[in-house]
């Protein structure tokens, strides 16, 4: 067995002592099973004492950490160093309008304005600026500050914007009068999506539940006026988002669960009309639509498992006078596809790459945008306007800087319109990338996106960092990492395992990893290590694994498993006492997410997660050094789950290797939300990897 030792041993003469937490007598009966939880305690966030526990493991961490500090301080100043301080996004033309964001030198926000187009609608940049929304005069006096989305009224006179000033992702609505300046008296808690009609006074909007954080009504808003429920969702599984459709014709309820979805259509001319089904709700059928031209372009996966593309009048959508125009193909998924005046665009993924095919409804006619990088990430980007003629991507490889193009939509030309400048210079030449195959342990083919710094040697000495998610089919897509550099230049190798639990291979591979299938993610993953060591890429005592969230459970999951494959783990936001969230309906989020994990209140289910669950399997054994963070105010995996792992797993394990948490306690999932705050953040945690392996420069 390969010895776990850190390179900041908990237990050194002149350390601090660990927090310890108290423990208080809890149980319950679950399926015959007496279940006792020591740190139930922890979940009560208004008792003084759990603040003074979370203040104690920060002080403790701070302690523990003090000699990385310095490194710490030099990757942020690294990082700082290579970031565009001052930089404008590309604009993007609504209307009349275009519209764009652009940063400030040390300023932590962006500032979102517009300008008037030109003549024949092109941009000009000597047009007078417009600041709709001065986000660092907003956060002013906020631990945290995010702006969810903003959306401009169609005759561009209003806008809507939501707010969070906590990280808890309870957004609050707000309505600007842009030809004053001045705020209206409008305002709704928990809002989730917004869409205007074609009145310049009518708001549709999604709120959430107080509690459950489900999107589960829709309501009417006539400015100056009390709001007015149109519908909700009474089923726990589903929830919703409303838009504008691009033509502006409708307004768009797209309403949701795991494996099932409807959608209903309400003419955006018609605010106070009703909303139609377009195809009703059928279990297992997940559908969506684009008008163009009074026709639906509908994106269906019925008799389609990684669905196709069929059109169908709006008058008559159903499956009898469906035309296909995409035809299903079992190595190729539709993602997403958008509907223009003079063309349709599909996204589409294929080997855990994705690309966009461009119908001409002139010519009747494909292309297919692709790119030459081994591994790559490309998705679309802000395209608003209905008239369009280019298609607007982004792109970016581990390689690659992000950047923005525009694809002209009748030849398939690309244009670069930016690309992000690493500052100080950067040569991609010195780094290299790479797509490999793990064989999984039942024959399954994984794929893996590597990037490295030239030089590196393969003869399992090189400190590597392996990262993954696997879960609610979300795909691992390979990008580019300005904060990654700083390991890459220090020879560490990245990787991301695109394991079963995302749709990285389309629907079956998300089939594969939930439900009664979920080990698949872990194993999967387990696999690819075992691969990446016997490839002599690294060993068990130089790997280093990380994952947030979902991927957070991955990382308890895996080290429960197989704690000796690993030397450290970085585990943020980990959603890591799953039976204790999932036996808990009251719990945000919880009830929706019976169909991707199960429901325990089934003895098949219970048993099989309870086999996994991380918080649940901990025992007496030696684990790796493990790097927890966490946010007080997180709303998608409460701040207790990891207080709760962290201190069984302190009072269980039998090594003296670092185990630390860290938690924000200003912030939420997604960690500190201004831009240096969240480089700072991310300096941190990687200085604590690369002590780990033992690079201390």
């Amino acid at each position: 067995m390969i010895a776990l030792t850190s390179t900041l041993p908990a237990f050194a003469a002149d350390s601090p002592a660990p927090p310890v937490a108290a423990t208080a007598a809890w149980q319950e009966t679950r399926h015959g099973e007496v279940v006792t939880d020591d740190y139930r305690w922890l979940q009560k966030k208004e008792d003084p004492k759990v603040i003074a526990h979370l203040n104690a493991e920060n002080a403790y961490t701070e302690a523990m950490a003090a000699d990385i500090a310095p490194l710490s301080d030099k990757l942020f100043a690294e990082i700082k160093g290579r970031m565009q301080e001052v930089d404008l996004s590309v604009p993007a033309r609504v209307g009349k309008y275009y519209y764009y964001n652009r940063f400030e030198a040390g300023k932590q926000y962006p500032v979102n304005c517009r300008r008037l187009a030109g003549a024949n609608l092109a941009y000009d940049d000597k047009a007078p600026e417009e600041i709709l929304l001065n986000q660092n005069e907003m956060a002013e006096g906020q631990k945290f500050f995010a702006v969810a989305g903003s959306f401009v009224s169609p005759d561009a006179s209003l806008l809507v914007y939501t707010t969070d000033t906590t990280g808890y992702r309870q957004f609050e609505l707000h309505v600007k009068d842009l030809k004053t300046g001045k705020l209206l008296a409008d305002s709704v808690p928990r809002v989730t999506s917004v869409a205007w009609a074609l009145d310049n006074k009518t708001i549709f909007f999604t709120q959430e539940d107080a509690t459950t954080k489900r999107s589960d009504r829709l309501f009417r808003m006539t400015l100056g006026s009390q709001p007015v429920e149109v519908y909700h969702e009474p089923v726990e599984q589903f929830s919703m988002q409303v838009e504008a459709s691009r033509d502006r014709k409708f307004i768009v309820l797209d309403i949701g669960a795991t494996d099932t979805s409807e959608v209903r259509l309400l003419p955006a001319g018609q605010p106070k009309g009703e909303l139609r089904s377009v195809l009703g709700r059928e279990k297992g059928h997940r559908y969506g639509v684009e008008h163009r031209n009074g026709e639906l372009f509908i994106s269906t996966n019925k008799d389609a498992k990684n669905f196709r593309v069929v059109r169908a009048p709006l008058a008559t959508p159903g499956p009898k006078f469906w035309k296909e125009l995409v035809k299903h193909d079992q190595a190729v998924m539709v993602r997403e596809v958008d509907a223009f005046r003079d063309f349709l665009v599909v996204m589409e993924k294929s080997n855990a790459l994705n690309r966009a095919r461009i119908y001409s409804f002139k010519t009747k006619s494909w292309k297919t945008v692709q790119f030459d990088d081994p591994v790559y990430m490309a998705a679309r980007t802000r395209t608003a306007a209905w008239d369009a003629t280019s298609y607007r991507m982004a792109y970016q490889s581990p390689v690659t800087p992000p950047t923005v193009l525009d694809v002209d939509m009748a030849s398939g030309a690309r244009t670069v319109l930016k690309r992000v400048e690493v500052v100080g210079g950067y040569d991609p030449t010195l780094y290299e990338s790479k797509r490999l195959w793990v064989t999984a342990r039942d024959g399954v083919k994984v794929p893996l996106s590597a990037v490295y710094k030239k030089g590196v040697k393969f003869d399992g000495s090189a400190p590597l960092l392996l990262g993954s998610y696997g879960s609610y089919g979300i795909p691992t897509d390979a990008n580019f990492s300005i904060n990654r550099l700083s390991l890459l230049d220090r020879g560490v190798i990245y990787v991301q395992a695109h394991i079963r639990g995302g749709t990285d291979m389309g629907e079956t591979w998300h089939d594969d990893g939930m439900l009664m299938k979920k080990k698949n993610t872990f194993y999967d993953f387990i696999d690819a290590a075992d691969y990446l060591v016997k490839e002599k890429w690294t060993s068990p005592n130089r790997l280093i694994i990380q994952g947030g969230s979902a991927g957070g459970l991955l990382m308890g999951a895996v080290v429960n498993m197989r704690p000796e494959l690993f030397h450290g783990v970085h585990a943020a936001v980990p959603f890591v006492d799953v039976m204790n969230t999932m036996m808990d309906a009251t719990l945000p989020l919880t009830t929706g997410e019976y169909l991707e994990w199960g429901n325990p209140t089934e003895k098949a289910a219970y048993d099989y997660m309870r086999s996994y669950s991380p918080y649940d399997n901990i025992e007496r054994k030696a684990y790796p050094a493990m790097l927890v963070t966490t946010g007080l105010n997180d709303s998608q995996v409460m701040y207790w789950e990891p207080a709760k792992y962290v201190a069984k797993l302190r009072a269980y394990k039998t090594d003296t290797n670092a185990l630390l948490l860290k938690t924000n306690m200003g912030a939420g999932h997604g960690g500190a939300s201004g831009r240096y705050n969240a480089v700072k953040e991310g300096a941190f945690n990687m200085a604590w990897m690369l002590s780990q392996w033992g690079i201390k420069e």
